[in-house]
């Protein structure tokens, strides 16, 4: 049986400005979920809320794991019911190492020890899988790593914690090409009846690599369309003027502007 994460309604504001508006969104288990958009209307904000982070303030809608709202959880919780979140702009922890902190987070997620053999085996096979360093294990969380062995350092933890849902928040900018394709087919090697997945992304490329089931698109704080891979190619083209003919919906030219890149672009050619 699939598990469900379910938005309903969702209205958010920071500092008394509004910013989501009404976010109605259903994802299951075995399913992939991207939402594109220009920049401003809400995808960051979204997965905020979701894991739970308090500067935002829930206006109005529920966020519900299997019929039960999650809004009342502090993070710790909602991370134990199995929601990860792996941020665009991943901390700096000095002093603690890779290691020491994927294993306190697997026994504070699972309330159980993780016996040191099997971590070490596990460890050393998703660092394997993300072509990432052999000393990864004994290097402090992110401290002098590159834009791109942060983001992979964010699909580590998420291969090793092994939740219900992830939540992608552009993952793939400051990535490049190679490290684009090993960060896809790691988060698709892992869908399945057991794993969901929410990717927010303003580019093609990893779509080439994560196969979405549902594209959304958020303008002004609401999914205001919601299709296939034909949305892609329509974004590629003509940006979201589409949207705004097509709906009637107003963007601001700004905004659009800096949303209306080339969708192949966040992948470098020079290796980080």
């Amino acid at each position: 049986m699939s598990d469900v994460l379910k938005i309903e309604g969702l209205c958010a504001s920071i500092e008394d400005k509004e910013i989501l508006k009404g976010v109605d969104l259903v994802i299951k288990t075995g399913e992939v979920h991207a939402i594109m958009g220009p920049n401003g209307t809400g995808k960051s904000t979204l997965s905020s809320i979701i894991m739970g982070q308090p500067k935002y303030t829930v206006t109005g809608g529920d966020v519900k794991l299997n019929d039960e709202t999650i809004l009342p959880l502090p993070v710790d919780e909602r991370a134990r019911k199995g929601i990860f979140l792996a941020y665009q702009y991943p901390a700096e922890v000095p002093g603690v190492t890779n290691s020491d902190f994927i294993r306190t987070a697997m026994k504070a997620t699972t309330g159980k020890d993780v016996p040191l053999f099997s971590f070490i085996r596990s460890f050393d096979k998703a660092c394997s899988d993300l072509k990432m360093r052999e000393d990864l294990a004994h290097r402090y969380l992110n401290e002098g790593f590159s834009g791109g062995e942060k983001k992979r350092n964010e699909i580590l933890q998420m291969k090793m914690l092994k939740p219900k849902f992830a939540i992608l928040d552009e993952i793939d900018s400051g990535l490049d090409v190679d490290a684009l394709r090993i960060v896809g087919e790691n988060v698709s090697s892992m869908v399945d009846e057991s794993f969901g997945c929410l990717l927010i992304t303003h580019y093609q490329r990893l779509l080439d690599y994560i196969k979405p089931d549902y594209v959304h698109i958020m303008i002004n704080g609401k999914i205001v369309k919601t299709g296939g891979k034909e949305l892609i190619t329509k974004i590629d083209a003509n940006g979201y003027d589409w949207v705004k003919e097509e709906l009637g919906i107003d963007i601001d030219p700004q905004e659009d502007k800096k949303a209306h890149v080339l969708l192949g672009s966040c992948a470098h050619s020079g290796k980080k």
